[in-house]
């Protein structure tokens, strides 16, 4: 059977309908978490009654085989959903917090990186697999950045202060570009091709992506502001911004630099109070707010039906599951022992709540970027095992910390939480 990209794009629509009112309707979940929940749930039903009949199984592995995942979260969706991310956050709150979000994004991030990586090498060692350390390192890098497509979808219903909201939400926007910084340079070290790598030649290599990310950023923020602040019609306004997104993007991937870097200072600057203030009309930040939180809401609902079907190009092992099990635990424990110093630096300087490194530990959601990265490892990289290692990760990641983060601040500050809907 042959389906066109439209009716694709249609049959995921209507998925994600469907599943989103029994979510709202019934089970009554944060629509992220219910989205893949109900997604699995499903997909595991069709699994078993392909048994019986697989039309619907071939089905849905035909619409997976005509969608390459990496590339659609990574080169599409992930600038669109990062640049409405920051378009709505509090700058001055990330202001204040600047250095502890950048130690967070960067430190936490190289830490943890090492921590997992190191931490998986033996634990696969002590399986009775061997893999080179290198790729351990790889997979450290995938798992370590929080996802802020997750967070933001998730945190922002579970009631955490304002104060830690800002630190987690804002070290999510800037240590997946970070991540995927981090994950690049270690797959070209670990690729058979590259034949010299040196140490000027990676420090390079992460430079250009890094800064030359927040470099793009802060152009496509200062032009967009300009041509905003020049005109007063919010329809052409909003596709300006559109325009942003979709050019910046464009010319991060042909500059080799990190788009999401560049789409999270862009949205960071142009969402900014004084900003918008003085470049937009009150009627044009309402329009330009309500598209891109439906760009937000459909891109989301989009993204978790996908994750949820991906479980079909998985390859079940009993070792590789059982690695993957244990793999939690160490995640979690590695990225609270990253944590640690850069809370215990800058916790005299700001008000931080009870317990944060607890509650930004658990409520560090690992989401569909490190599918994406785990989806473009080679086969020589041992890219099945460790495929199945981050998606048990992220599943438990997504529902399990997703559904009890909120429970944990409440225990771990007195604070009221709301519960999700």
């Amino acid at each position: 059977m042959q389906l066109d990209p439209f009716t694709i794009i249609t049959i995921l629509v209507f998925l994600s309908a469907i599943f989103g009112y029994i979510n709202v309707r019934f089970l009554r979940m944060p629509n992220t978490i219910g989205l893949m929940f109900i997604t699995i749930l499903l997909t595991l039903v069709v699994f078993a009654w392909s048994y019986v009949d697989p039309t619907l199984l071939n089905v849905e592995r035909y619409i997976l085989s005509q969608i390459d995942f990496k590339t659609v979260l990574l080169d599409v969706m992930l600038s669109f959903l990062l640049f409405a991310g920051a378009l709505h956050t509090d700058f001055e709150q990330l202001k204040k917090h600047r250095w502890p979000i950048l130690s967070f994004s960067t430190l936490g991030v190289l830490t943890s990186t090492f921590l997992v990586g190191t931490a998986t090498y033996y634990l696969l060692m002590a399986l009775s697999m061997e893999v080179p350390f290198i790729h351990c390192l790889l997979f450290g890098a995938l798992i370590s950045p929080t996802d802020p497509i997750a967070v933001l979808g998730i945190l922002k219903q579970a009631g955490v202060p304002k104060k830690l909201e800002t630190k987690i939400v804002g070290e999510s926007l800037f240590n997946d570009g970070v991540g995927v910084v981090v994950f690049l340079t270690l797959f070209e070290i670990a690729s058979p091709t590259n034949e010299a790598i040196t140490a000027l030649s990676v420090a390079k290599l992460f430079g250009v992506e890094v800064f030359g990310g927040l470099g793009l950023g802060l152009l496509l923020g200062w032009a967009t502001y300009r041509l905003l602040r020049s005109i007063d019609d919010y329809d052409i306004e909003v596709i300006i911004t559109l325009a942003t997104v979709m050019t910046g993007t464009v010319i991060a991937q042909k500059l080799h630099v990190s788009a999401p870097l560049a789409m999270v200072v862009a949205g960071l600057l142009i969402g900014n109070d004084k900003v918008r203030t003085s470049a937009m009309s009150e009627n044009t930040m309402i329009y330009v707010d309500k598209f891109w939180e439906l760009i937000d809401i459909l891109l989301n609902t989009l993204l978790f039906v996908l994750l949820g079907m991906e479980i079909l190009v998985l390859t079940f092992d009993s070792n590789y599951l059982l690695a993957g099990i244990i793999a939690i635990p160490i995640v979690l424990l590695c990225r609270y022992l990253s944590l640690l110093l850069p809370i215990s630096f800058f916790q005299r300087k700001l008000e931080f709540v009870p317990r944060t490194g607890v509650i930004m530990t658990w409520g560090g959601l690992r989401g569909a970027i490190s599918i994406a990265l785990a989806l473009g490892l080679t086969a020589e990289m041992n890219r099945d095992l460790f495929l199945l290692i981050t998606y048990v990760v992220v599943v438990f990641s997504i529902i399990v910390q997703g559904l009890t983060v909120g429970k944990l601040v409440k225990k771990a500050t007195g604070a009221e939480v709301t519960v999700p809907q």
